[in-house]
Formats: C-alpha cells, structure tokens, sequence
C-alpha cells in the first residue's frame, strides 16, 4: 500500500461521495478531517475510514456559515501541522420551473452549492499561500456545463463553481497552490435526501436515474483521486459526459436544441 500521508479535508463527508472519498484517500495512508452536518453519517464515515488504514477526526461543519469553516481551518492545523488537498464536496440537490422556484429556493441552493465552496476556499487558501502548497478539488455537476430544463438554481450554482475554479486555478497556480474541478453526471448517491424545490416529478425522474447509472460513488471517488493527482484541471467522470461536452464545444446550438426539446415534453407542449 503506497503510504501518502496526505492530509485531506472533505466537506460533505458523511455519506455518498464525500464518504467515498474520504475511503479512497484514507486506502492511500491519508489524514482526514471529515466535515458534516450529520453527526452520525461523519461519525460512520470515520469507522470506515480507520478500518480501511486511515487516520482521521470529525467535526460538524455547516457550509453556510465562514465561522465553522474557519473553526475547521485552526483545527486542521492543530492536529495535522497543515492540509494537503481541500475537497469541497457537500452540497444538496434541488428542481422546478424557473417560474416555481422562490428566492428561498434559490437562496438555499446558492448559499450551499455555490457560497459553501467559496467560503472553503477562503477560510484554506491562507493556510495554503502560507505553505507555498497545497491541492483545492472543487465538486460540481454536468449541471454547470448542460443547464438541463427546470433545475434552473442547481445549473446556476454548480457552473459557478466551475468559474470560480477555473478563476481559482490561474491565481493560484504561480503561488504552488493546485485547482481541480469535477463535473460528474448521474451516479449511484443519496443527492436526492437533500432535494428541496416544487418539483416532484423531476425528483422521481432524477432519483430513476440515480439508480440505473453504472457509476457508483466509489468509482467517482476512484477517478477523482487518480486524475487530480494527474493534474486534469476539469475532471469529468461519465463517458457520456465527456461527450456531450465535446458537443456542446464543438456546437453548441445542438445541445441548446436538445435541451429546449426536453422541456417541452416536461412541459406537455409541443417543440417547434
């Protein structure tokens, strides 16, 4: 077993992918500090971590408020000296018509997809400025890239992830600071706990695809490790995605057409 000794921190790490994640570093001889709102979940989490080699600690941490995260900034460098790799990973999942959602709705998503990320970044770029190192992995969604018909406040928050990235990864690759972002597309995850909007059935369409895609959480975590390691800026897990990304580069109006078909057949009315 190659012995890494990474020091990670993942947000979100309670369940799913987060989870994952944390097994997957912890296989490599990692040091984690697992980040949740979910007490139990982190806590399982963690048993699993040490029963797979790793070393690790837990601490509730709400993405919405910079405070936690700065709490779990000072405790990563009380008890692990520093931090190697930053995974912003917790998130929630959300759906409705534009016209359906509330400035609730949107504020909910932004606040955690889109605002937890920035404040993770925030409370450990100085930690990594001051090492001159340090590795950021930043969990969006083929959401940010695709912008599929009535999940309007998801789309918006995960391609600001992407931007912030990629704005992230010109600034701080001169400081020795390293960006990843990652863009997976439907996998075997519980997202769907944390689906929030007026939506119903776009959630049992989204939780049908969920359980039918061949990718599980642990393959996510696999090809998160391997290509961030490898230094592929934007990581995107899913053939599929990687295709209809080429698409959409390529032309496109294709994939504009695309989705302006799918919304009308979730909206009954007929495509032009």
């Amino acid at each position: 077993m190659k012995n890494s000794g990474q020091r990670v921190v993942i947000t979100g790490a309670g369940s799913g992918l987060g989870r994952e994640l944390a097994l997957r570093y912890a296989r490599e001889g990692g040091r984690l500090a697992l980040a949740d709102i979910q007490d139990d979940g982190v806590k399982e989490t963690l048993a699993m971590v040490e029963q797979a080699g790793g070393w690790g600690f837990t601490q509730r941490c709400d993405v919405r408020d910079f405070s936690q995260l700065a709490a779990l900034a000072q405790s990563c460098q009380e008890r692990m000296q520093g931090v190697d790799v930053l995974i912003n990973n917790a998130g929630v999942s959300s759906g409705g018509f534009f016209w359906d959602l509330t400035l609730e709705d949107w504020e909910w998503q932004i606040s955690i997809n889109l605002m937890g990320v920035v404040k993770g970044c925030k409370a450990f770029i100085p930690m990594f400025t001051a090492q001159r190192s340090g590795r950021i992995v930043n969990i969006a969604s083929m959401a940010a890239l695709m912008q599929a018909p009535g999940m309007s406040n998801y789309n918006v928050a995960k391609a600001g992830v992407v931007a912030l990235s990629e704005s992230l990864l010109v600034e701080l690759q001169p400081l020795g600071i390293k960006v990843n972002v990652v863009c997976p597309s439907f996998f075997q995850t519980n997202l769907l706990d944390s689906y929030r909007g007026p939506d119903l059935a776009s959630k049992e369409q989204v939780a049908k695809l969920l359980e039918s895609s061949p990718i599980t959480a642990a393959d996510i975590a696999d090809i998160v490790f391997t290509q961030s390691e490898a230094d592929r800026f934007m990581i995107l897990p899913h053939e599929s995605g990687r295709q209809a990304w080429a698409v959409k580069q390529a032309n496109p109006q294709a994939i504009y057409d695309e989705m302006t078909r799918l919304a009308s057949k979730k909206l009954q009315v007929p495509s032009s």
